[in-house]
């Protein structure tokens, strides 16, 4: 792996002016996404749990309810969205994201990625106040969630639009979370029980509207 990906993988910054072919070094951009149309570029875990709507005169895709009618088959999150024929190993993935309920300590967000089936993937759960079950990255391996790190920091959540960042390198087992601050990571951890598989966003049991999501990989 080149210089440049390394450069990636330790938590960088990045301008939104520059190419899409070149800010992530090897790294090109597969998926992209502003919700401006209806699309069939997700598979939902309960379609009726979301919709397409209007904020502020910009389209975004988001929950309309906490919990839905889906019954994970370990305990793992309700609200999912998964990309459509895409499954990437090495990848960043950026979007923005804003919760729409205030739930107090575990108000979260959740994006999910290796995802191999729906007892199988890894996701970082966004909550706002860490606990063993809040604001950590997480595993779900045929069995209950479990997490992966042990983070304290808090989750900044207010009710203006945030941005994420997901990192992963396949090679390290690399996994990194940034919240708004695209130069530090919130969350950091080493992981490789999954390889390559697909991509999702989400919310445990709490309400987001998301916008310009994009997915970098080779």
């Amino acid at each position: 792996m080149c210089v440049l990906l390394v450069y990636l993988l330790v938590g960088f910054g990045f301008d939104e002016d520059q190419s899409s072919e070149t800010k992530h070094g090897e790294l090109k951009l597969v998926f992209a996404d502003d919700f401006e149309k209806k699309s069939d570029r997700w598979e939902t875990t309960d379609d009726a749990a979301w919709r397409y709507d209007k904020n502020d005169g910009n389209s975004v895709f988001g929950l309309n309810r906490r919990k839905s009618d889906y019954k994970p088959p370990v305990r793992s999150p309700y609200n999912i969205a998964l990309i459509k024929d895409l499954q990437v190993e090495d990848f960043v993935v950026t979007f923005d994201v804003r919760s729409t309920k205030d739930t107090g300590n575990h108000r979260d967000c959740c994006v999910f990625f290796c995802y191999q089936n729906p007892q199988q993937f890894y996701y970082v759960h966004l909550g706002a106040k860490p606990d063993k079950h809040s604001g950590q990255v997480m595993i779900v391996d045929q069995k209950p969630r479990l997490a992966l790190t042990k983070n304290e920091n808090l989750v900044a959540w207010t009710d203006d639009w945030h941005k994420v960042k997901l990192v992963r390198d396949s090679k390290k087992g690399l996994i990194e979370i940034y919240f708004d601050d695209f130069e530090k990571p919130l969350m950091s951890v080493t992981n490789n029980v999954f390889g390559k598989g697909r991509i999702g966003i989400g919310s445990f049991d709490d309400m987001n509207d998301f916008d310009n999501v994009k997915v970098y990989s080779k």
